[in-house]
Order: C-alpha cells, then sequence, then structure tokens
C-alpha cells in the first residue's frame, strides 16, 4: 500500500498539531497538554523507547490506575509501531505476575500509590528472571517516568508504521480460566472512533470525562477514541470518587462522561447542595437517574436506546458492533451492525442461519481485532471459515434487525465488570481442601450480579466459606470473589460429565445472566 494511504494513531496527533494549536488535548488533576504539547511529548517517548530497545511489535506494560501518560504511551508507541496494554490495577499479585509473563514487556510503567505492594510481590513472584526496564509514573527521580520522557528528542520519529499492527491490548475473555489479551490495531481504534462519534454527536468541542477504567474498551468507545479523533478534550481522573467529579465536570465543562448508575446518584445528591452548572453535561446513560440535573443527549445513540445499553458488542469487535442507532429500532435487541462491520448468524459448520433461527454471532470488518496476544491456537478456532467467532448467540429477525440470545460460554456481570465462571473456579480448586467448584451468578438489584461459588470438599477436608473467599481474595481481583459460598456432596452433572449449571440455578437462586431480556452484553 501506498505510504500515502496508510494512516496511524501518530499521524492522528501529528495532524491534530496543526489543526488545533491551541486547543487542550489532556486535562488530568493540574496537568493540561494542548496537541502540540502532547504530539512533542510523544515524540520524546518514541524516541526515548526507541533508545531502550522498543520497535514494532514490542509490548509496555502499564501498570497503574488511570492517567493521561496512558494516551502519552498509546501515542509514541503509535510512532515506532510497539503496542500498549493497560494493565488491571485491582490485579492480585498473581494475576499481575501472569500478565507480566504473558504479554512478556519491554517497558513496564508501574504505579507506587495504592497499588506499590501488589506490584513488589507480582515482581518478587517473577523473581530476576523478567529485565523490563521498570518506570515509576508517580515518583520524579532518575528511575521515573517524567526522567525517561525527558531523556528523548522533541523531533518526530521517521518511522513507517503499518496501522494494521497492534496498539492497544487489553486483557479480556477468560477463555479457558485465563484472561488473554485482545490485541487492537490502528485501524480498529480509528474506525471505531468514526463510528462511535457518528452515533453519539462527537466532535471538537466534545469534553470527555474519562472517569471510567482505561482497562476497559468502554471508556475508550464512550467516548475517549471518538474525542481524540475529533481533537477533542479529555480529561482523565485516576478513579471514581463522586466528591472529585462533581468539580471536574463542572470546570471543565464536560459534554460527555463514562459514569455508572450508582455513581450518578451520588453526583445528583451532592450537587443539591453544591450547586455546579452542570448545563454542558448530556445525559446519554442511565439519564433518569440524573432527576433532571443535566439535559439529556438527542444523539442517535441515545434516541435508539444506547443509553439503555441497545447494543451488542465486545472488546474483540472494538466495542459495540451493532446498536440501534444504526437503521433505527426494530424487533431486534441489539440493533443492525454499524459502519466498517458485516454481521453474520452462523451455525457450527459456518452455514447462515435462516432468518428467526439461531446461532453463534460473528463478525467481520474493520472493527474486529487481530486476535489475542500469544494464543495461536484460540485464534485459528475463533477465526474459522473468515469470521471472528463471538461464543454469543445471536437471531436475526425479519425486520434485519439483530437478538442477543445469550453467550455460549457462561459470564457474570457486577456492575460494569464481566466475571467469566472459569477463571473463579479455577482458582477455588487451586485450595487445597477443595475437589471441585462451580459458580452462579445470583442476581444483586443494584449491581446485576453476586458470585455464590457451589463447593464440593475432598474426603476427609475442612474449610469454611471465609476460608474459599479469602483464598479467592488473595488471588483474584477482589471483584471476582465469591459473596457466599454453599458446600454441597456432589456437583450435579448433564450427561454424566459437564457440570449442570441450570440445577444449581434453580437450587440455590441463581439468575440475572447478560442475554435475553437484558441488553448491552459486552459492553
Amino acid at each position: 500500500m501506498n505510504r500515502a494511504c496508510r494512516l496511524t494513531f501518530g499521524d492522528l496527533i501529528r495532524e491534530h498539531r496543526r489543526s488545533y494549536p491551541d486547543a487542550i488535548a489532556l486535562v488530568d488533576g493540574e496537568v493540561r497538554l494542548t496537541w502540540p504539547e502532547l504530539d512533542e511529548r510523544t515524540n520524546r517517548l518514541a524516541d526515548a523507547l526507541t533508545g531502550a530497545g522498543v520497535g514494532p511489535g514490542d509490548r509496555i506494560l502499564w501498570l497503574g490506575q488511570n492517567s493521561f501518560r496512558i494516551w502519552e504511551l498509546l501515542g509514541a508507541a503509535a510512532k515506532i509501531g510497539a503496542m500498549v496494554c493497560p494493565g488491571y490495577w485491582r490485579w492480585a499479585a498473581p494475576e499481575m505476575a501472569y500478565a507480566i509473563e504473558d504479554f512478556d514487556p519491554r517497558v513496564i510503567v508501574w504505579q507506587d500509590e495504592e497499588i506499590g505492594d501488589t506490584v513488589a510481590k507480582a515482581r518478587a513472584e517473577l523473581g530476576s528472571e523478567h529485565r523490563a526496564l521498570w518506570l515509576r509514573h508517580d515518583d520524579e527521580g532518575a528511575e521515573s517516568y517524567e526522567a525517561f520522557l525527558a531523556s528523548g528528542s522533541p523531533e518526530n520519529p521517521q518511522i513507517d508504521v503499518d496501522p494494521d499492527s497492534a496498539l492497544l491490548v487489553i486483557y479480556t475473555a477468560a477463555i479457558t480460566g485465563r484472561q488473554s489479551g485482545s490485541m487492537l490495531s490502528h485501524r480498529n481504534l480509528l474506525a471505531m472512533g468514526a463510528s462511535a462519534a457518528w452515533m453519539g454527536d462527537i466532535g471538537q468541542e466534545t469534553a470527555f470525562l474519562g472517569a471510567g477504567p482505561m482497562f476497559h474498551i468502554g471508556n475508550y468507545q464512550f467516548w475517549g477514541i471518538p474525542a481524540f479523533v475529533h481533537g477533542g478534550k479529555n480529561v482523565v481522573v485516576r478513579r471514581v470518587i463522586a466528591e472529585e467529579l462533581l468539580p471536574v465536570l463542572a470546570a471543565e465543562r464536560c459534554t460527555h462522561a463514562y459514569l455508572m448508575p450508582p455513581t450518578i446518584a451520588q453526583l445528583v445528591a451532592l450537587n443539591r447542595e453544591a450547586g455546579h452548572d452542570l448545563s454542558q453535561l448530556r445525559a446519554s446513560v442511565a439519564a433518569p437517574v440524573w432527576e433532571g440535573m443535566v439535559p439529556t443527549d438527542t444523539s442517535r445513540f441515545t434516541r435508539n436506546g444506547g443509553g439503555e445499553g441497545r447494543g451488542y458488542g465486545q472488546t474483540e469487535v472494538t466495542g459495540f458492533a451493532v446498536t440501534g442507532a444504526y437503521g433505527g429500532t426494530g424487533t431486534g435487541n441489539a440493533g443492525r451492525p454499524g459502519l466498517f462491520t458485516s454481521v453474520r448468524i452462523l451455525d457450527s459448520g459456518g452455514r447462515e442461519c435462516e432468518t428467526g433461527e439461531a446461532g453463534e454471532i460473528c463478525v467481520r470488518g474493520d472493527l474486529v481485532h487481530l486476535g489475542y496476544w500469544n494464543r495461536p491456537e484460540i485464534n485459528e478456532e475463533r477465526f474459522r471459515f473468515d469470521w471472528w467467532h463471538t461464543t454469543d448467540l445471536g437471531r436475526r429477525e425479519a425486520d434485519g434487525t439483530i437478538s442477543f440470545l445469550g453467550t455460549t460460554t457462561r459470564m457474570l456481570k457486577s456492575a460494569a465488570e464481566n466475571i467469566f465462571p472459569a477463571e473463579v473456579e479455577n482458582c477455588i480448586e487451586s485450595h487445597p481442601a477443595v475437589k471441585e467448584a462451580a459458580v452462579i451468578g445470583v442476581p444483586n438489584e443494584r449491581w446485576a450480579q453476586d458470585v455464590k461459588a457451589v463447593v464440593v470438599l475432598r474426603d476427609g477436608a475442612e474449610a469454611t466459606a471465609e476460608d474459599i473467599i479469602e483464598h479467592c481474595r488473595a488471588r483474584i481481583a477482589s471483584y471476582k470473589k465469591p459473596k457466599t459460598v454453599e458446600f454441597i456432596d456432589a456437583l450435579p452433572r448433564t450427561g454424566g460429565y459437564a457440570k449442570d449449571y441450570e440445577a444449581l440455578d434453580a437450587r440455590f437462586g441463581g439468575g440475572g445472566y447478560p442475554g435475553g431480556d437484558t441488553l448491552g452484553a459486552g459492553r
């Protein structure tokens, strides 16, 4: 392909430097970067990374909370052909060590505040075998991120980068009990930015509060990347604390924000007394929770049910692949495929299912990721018949819309977080007293579901519910651990082999799983 046709994420920053010389690109506390300042800092960082031996295909891991520096790392990596993974700061030490070993980064940027002990434990678990360059970002010393960046040249790197190379990697989808890194390319991100901006009326005037976690695709699609693509302003907050978010929303005149309903309710209660002017903010998600305090968004996304979860997507398709914004509402609960995307409902043999017939949702196009990092066998299976197989069930309706029917692999949902039972079960079954375990979700009015473990102990072994919960707390992220534990003599089986989750749901009150009448799967 002619170089003139190859637009990358780095080219976007270079162009915005010229098109918006006075506009603010990033805000993070006292930090305010214009597009020219961001371009220069990403040049310096790119040069420093190159000097440290980082080049095309190499990997950079972020171990910290939200920060403008994640955007900088993406920009710098985009200019030299590397890829960046914003790791989950709530990982337990074994999970963090696993990600480091699996992703094998050349550079690790880490945070001491709140997670320094976990990082130290992960490094101790790895020992001296892993020789990444470690840079602390919340420090000003000689081995800090800032000192490293300052050592680089401000000149633009002259490196030809393939727009179909990986840039952003997000760990997700515990297919085999372990998470895998979904590799999103420059093309994926730019296509998503363009299509999502069309849905949400996002432009250069957009000021987006990125309160969602930057290890989650939702924060990028709604509306971080669309704002970035169009030269808007991204306002970054380290973590969600309602009392701190409220003045930021007002001071930065944010037009959009990634917020969950419980946080919105806190903001509404706080602002009744504080009286901040939030008139610029548009309520696109959970609009009724705002109680009329901010105007309701009128974009295609909100008008056609996006704010209520009308849509279907997953990290592996760079967010939503199907929404009500495309073609208006219809019979199907997910909507229609959007720009840059084709969707088919296929049976196990790769045949397209008839209208009204259930099958697997399969996707093709510029939003489909490159595959999982370091998972060739899984990638081969999931890309069979030249379509990405989502492992989710769907149906094409007579009016052309698509209904999401549920997952072919079980998933639980707690607030905005996906929890994969296989991962939790593997953790529980590593307890020396446990013979086997099954995990179900029980409905929670506020958080969608709670995790319940059903456990069979080894003959003669003893363990309490608290023992099991604490065992999980030390090994996996806290939100994944069981809230409750039931002990039984044997797990029910289907056909004498597979765990019978339906029987466990019926016996222990399971339900409320994503899918069926629950919209917005994968969001």
